[in-house]
């Protein structure tokens, strides 16, 4: 089942509907999966240097919300994660943000975002600084997710975090003890004492009846490689994978999903239009980066993650830059050679 084809079966229907709320940003999205391998995202001329087969094929949209692009991307993103793992145990600790806040997020999701990573990040890294917690600079891997398996609006983060930090001032390296990394209920009061200030400072209206427990769930996921795969799943690829949509009849659309507290598979039907809308509400705005890396993890602590690496005497490989599937040739399976291309007036967001 094809999304590009329920988009273009139901694409004024939701427009009718939702004329009122959808963005330029959504529009971009549903027209480039809909664009997706097809002369509208743009060809290549492609020659087999064997039997001379010559032929012009369709790009992908590069779109991050198409299901069926950047899988290179995301196994990329992995190899570079999984360098910078430490021989440490390595913890998964989850925000949410409450009911009551999500319609103010939906409606200023830039500055709402922006302020949920900073938050998040200053907390973690002030209880990694606690002499009571371990008295250290942490990293962190952050990932922001919009959606929960049903599909809903639910932002959350998702924050890897070895277990253990760099005393800067003693310049060694601090080993967290035991399957614990910081208590919930602590981190909890602290991030939404944070956010409540920052989302006042920026001057956005709060709602009142915001609940006084917030939800912070902290678990040592061992090795750390396969949380981040996890988180791997939705940093470039969309929401929804094509091959859990399984009915379009009648107008209706039915998906599956697998339920995070019994394991039982799930559906949920709606129709074409809505179910179009529940995709375009994980569209995040243009340029905005779902995926930040904190502390000695972060892009510019290249010398003191090697430090460590080499403290903690962790074999230490190059990354090897993966190569791009190659085209193949459909009369004798040679690697095709391309030749030229032409460009669609579609631009990938």
């Amino acid at each position: 089942m094809e999304l590009a084809s329920i988009i273009k079966q139901y694409y004024n229907a939701f427009i009718s509907r939702y004329a009122d709320t959808v963005l330029p940003g959504h529009l971009k999205a549903l027209n480039a999966i809909c664009s997706c391998r097809t002369p509208d995202a743009g060809e290549l001329h492609m020659q087999c240097p064997d039997c001379h087969h010559a032929e012009w094929r369709p790009l992908s949209c590069g779109h991050r919300s198409c299901p069926k692009c950047q899988n290179h991307e995301a196994s990329e993103w992995i190899d570079r994660q999984q360098a910078k793992l430490l021989p440490v145990l390595y913890f998964m600790v989850t925000f949410t943000l409450p009911y009551e806040l999500r319609s103010l997020t939906w409606y200023h999701q830039k500055v709402v975002y922006s302020l949920f990573f900073l938050c998040v990040s200053n907390t973690l890294k002030d209880f990694g600084l606690n002499p009571k917690h371990l008295g250290a600079e942490i990293g962190m891997t952050m990932v922001l997710h919009t959606h929960n398996r049903r599909l809903d609006f639910h932002p959350h983060l998702h924050v890897v975090v070895p277990g253990g930090g760099v005393d800067k001032r003693r310049r060694q390296w601090k080993k967290k003890k035991g399957k614990y990394l910081f208590n919930q209920g602590a981190m909890a009061k602290v991030f939404r004492a944070r956010l409540l200030a920052a989302l006042n400072g920026a001057g956005l209206s709060i709602p009142k009846n915001i609940p006084k427990k917030w939800i912070v769930d902290c678990a040592c996921v061992g090795k750390g490689i396969t949380a981040l795969k996890y988180l791997s799943r939705y940093l470039y690829r969309g929401v929804i994978s094509e091959k859990n949509i399984i009915s379009n009849q009648n107008g209706q659309v039915t998906f599956k999903y697998i339920d995070s507290k019994t394991g039982n598979t799930c559906y949920r039907t709606e129709s074409g239009e809505d179910f179009l809308n529940l995709i375009i509400l994980h569209v995040l705005p243009k340029g905005f980066r779902r995926v930040r890396d904190y502390g000695f993890l972060h892009g510019n602590a290249k010398k003191l993650l090697l430090l460590v690496q080499l403290i903690l005497y962790v074999v230490i490989k190059g990354v090897e830059q993966r190569t791009r599937p190659v085209f193949k040739c459909p009369c004798c399976k040679a690697t095709m050679v391309i030749l030229g291309f032409r460009i669609a007036a579609f631009k990938p967001g």
